[in-house]
């Protein structure tokens, strides 16, 4: 079997040692090469084309993450780190990070297989980075649902010709307000909650407040929705 070429991207030679002295434990990965930082990672990359990166975030002179979008052309890179703010860990991952470890939350087994899998394309998280994608996939989600939401909202209020103060009035009745609680909540009389719930009725061609809910809310049956 063919060793996989490793090279070592940190500003620590402490670090770069135990890495290296780790990596000597077994004999399908062999360090190629050591890197203070990531104008050197790029230049030994070019000089020894290792199978896989293991690289640093925080690094003087060309830090990690900027050398990140050029490493990832040459060979895959597994981030090897002390840093673990979220918005560091998605920014790597965007860059194309092949995997995140956090020093201090990953055995030595845990990086020797590490290595090995990202040289197969597989990613490894160690706890705190995982837990930063998983924040970040449910913030997008979330994004994503308030954007569908808003855009659901402006169409309907275009297509039902509600003025600013009825899509208002139509929100504060879909979320189960009454009149009175209406009146509070926009500082106007129920004499004039009235008035506007008349024409918003007239408008999405309701008699109830429970068909001007489905028809606002798009779950009214098909055919009988919107003007026809």
């Amino acid at each position: 079997m063919t060793a996989l070429r490793v090279l070592i991207a940190d500003d620590n030679p402490v670090v770069r040692a135990g890495l290296s002295s780790l990596l000597a434990t077994t004999e399908d990965l062999v360090v190629v090469a050591e890197a203070r930082d990531g104008h050197e990672a790029l230049h030994l990359t070019r000089l020894h084309r290792p199978d896989v990166i293991l690289l640093d975030v925080r690094m003087p002179g060309v830090d990690g993450i900027s050398a990140l979008p050029h490493l990832v052309c040459l060979a895959p890179v597994l981030m090897l780190t002390y840093s673990q703010e979220a918005e560091v860990v998605r920014e790597a991952l965007l860059l194309g990070a092949g995997g995140y470890l956090v020093h201090g939350e990953f055995t030595p087994d845990d990086l020797l297989r590490a290595v090995r899998d990202t040289r197969a394309g597989r990613a490894h998280f160690t706890p705190t980075a995982a837990t930063a994608v998983l924040t970040e996939l449910r913030s997008s989600s979330q994004q994503q649902r308030s954007v569908g939401q808003s855009t659901e909202r402006v169409h309907n209020s275009v297509a039902f010709g509600l003025s600013s103060r009825e899509v208002e009035i139509m929100d504060l009745i879909a979320s189960g307000m009454n009149n009175q609680q209406i009146a509070g909540a926009c500082f106007i009389s129920e004499k004039t909650v009235k008035n506007h719930i008349n024409r918003i009725f007239a408008k999405l061609r309701s008699t109830s407040r429970s068909e001007a809910i489905a028809r606002w809310l798009g779950t009214a049956r098909p055919g009988v929705t919107g003007h026809g």
